[in-house]
């Protein structure tokens, strides 16, 4: 049985466009694994504080050294990092805001991002240690940047799809849906992009078959 991470973070709870696009994702999943589990975790319901200098000094503290005050700095990253670690594969629903990603999804990986749990470091550098994980990216831009002059502005989706292989999670799909503030145009990209999904998921249940 898969379990599927969806984390969520746009500061609209209604009308968002991201959110939109990821319920359609959802129940092409769910279409796909009928006995498979989704966890949702909202972070503009549920606001993650910035980790904090005894946070920091947790995370770089062994195990047998750490003291309660480093135990309940690091209680949330252990708890974030369990329910990241309990999934099969994550779908990160992300608007732009001021040309990268929400401040509260930056806390979360914040939270998660950390050495001897996500990742590590040795004589080679840095490596992952959730490499048997796969995440889903679904955007949102309320104008144009692909082959614009705009693009070398997006650090939205390279900063994700490098944040995740930093931790060893290949970004299998992306899917990215922009002008969501021209209204003539934001519909109809918008099927275009969900019709994209369907075709994901389609050659998903081929492959299996």
């Amino acid at each position: 049985m898969k379990t599927l991470l969806r984390i969520d973070c746009s500061s609209r709870i209604t009308g968002s466009h991201s959110r939109e696009l990821a319920d359609h994702f959802e129940r092409n999943w769910i279409k796909a694994n009928p006995e498979g589990a989704v966890i949702r975790r909202d972070l503009a319901k549920q606001q993650l504080p910035h980790i904090q200098n005894n946070t920091i000094e947790g995370f770089y503290t062994p195990v047998e050294s750490m003291t309660q005050e480093h135990k309940k700095a690091t209680a949330l990253s252990d708890e974030l990092i369990a329910e990241l670690k309990s999934a099969d594969e994550i779908l990160i629903n992300s608007p732009l805001y001021n040309l990268n990603i929400p401040s509260n999804l930056k806390a979360y990986l914040d939270q998660i991002v950390r050495i001897g749990h996500t990742f590590n470091i040795n004589e080679g550098g840095y490596y992952g240690l959730l490499e048997k994980k796969i995440a889903y990216l679904i955007t949102a831009k309320g104008g144009t940047y692909k082959g614009s002059p705009m693009e070398q502005y997006d650090f939205q989706e390279p900063y994700l799809q490098a944040i995740l292989g930093h931790m060893g999670i290949k970004t299998k799909e992306l899917f990215s849906l922009e002008g969501t503030g021209d209204r003539s145009i934001v519909e109809q990209n918008k099927l275009v992009l969900q019709n994209s999904i369907n075709q994901s998921f389609k050659k998903l249940s081929n492959e299996y078959n």
